[in-house]
């Protein structure tokens, strides 16, 4: 099967009430087993690929060949989607789209909401041109994990309202205490906002930050409109 964008995944998701997992890639060995687990699970799935990771394996092209080359001679049937995770700058997307990959997220929530705003829409413009989902963030992930610093701010639902209507993303990750890496203590979600921001903009929702998520929180995030969950730090664990 043909690399796929999120779009109808997601959507897909959003009418199941089901989450997609999006896990982190940085080597031959940890796509291999992401790769194995979904077509055993028959389950779609979201590679996530940091601009640092990319960097690592040689670059985006070479990741995109690799993932390729395993789907092919693994047999892969269920959907695969490559996601540039946490995109910096739009010549990163540039680079990633010509490369191949099917998807990218613009990570502006360290800018005002009005620069987040603008720059995610010229991306918007640019990537579904060429057939490529796209995600955004509001507000701040706590925690670090892989260069992505910062104390966790709870998204602005009136921000997420904005952007959304103003730039046709595909998907939103609003920051709502979760955080990158592992958790001090237990989890603290904010349900009620995440269900605000679901009902505010009927898009598919994103939840960073999903290693040590316990189950029930997981579950319920989900019945707030969380159709995508990303895991990174529990791979490495």
């Amino acid at each position: 099967m043909p690399l796929v964008n999120m779009k109808v995944m997601l959507q897909k998701a959003k009418e199941g009430q089901y989450a997609v997992g999006q896990f982190n890639i940085n080597n031959l060995e940890w796509t291999k087993a992401i790769l194995t687990a979904a077509e055993e699970m028959q389950a779609p799935v979201i590679l996530g690929v940091s601009e640092g990771a990319a960097k690592y394996m040689g670059g985006y092209k070479t990741v995109v060949n690799m993932v390729k080359g395993l789907m092919e001679d693994m047999k892969i049937t269920v959907p695969v989607a490559i996601h540039l995770d946490h995109g910096s700058s739009f010549e990163a997307i540039k680079k990633a789209t010509e490369a191949g990959f099917t998807s990218i997220m613009y990570d502006g929530s360290h800018h005002p909401i009005e620069e987040n705003i603008a720059v995610t829409k010229q991306v918007v413009e640019y990537a579904h041109a060429r057939g490529l989902s796209v995600e955004a963030e509001v507000g701040t992930v706590g925690g670090n994990e892989d260069g992505v610093i910062g104390d966790i701010q709870y998204a602005d639902l009136e921000e997420c309202v904005r952007l959304v209507k103003e730039t046709n993303v595909d998907c939103l990750a609003p920051a709502l205490g979760s955080v990158h890496g592992p958790y001090v203590g237990e989890p603290k979600l904010g349900f009620k906002e995440m269900e605000e921001i679901k009902n505010a903009t009927n898009v598919p929702l994103v939840l960073n930050g999903g290693t040590g998520i316990p189950d029930e929180q997981i579950r319920r995030a989900i019945a707030c409109g969380t159709c995508k969950i990303n895991v990174n730090t529990e791979n490495q664990m």
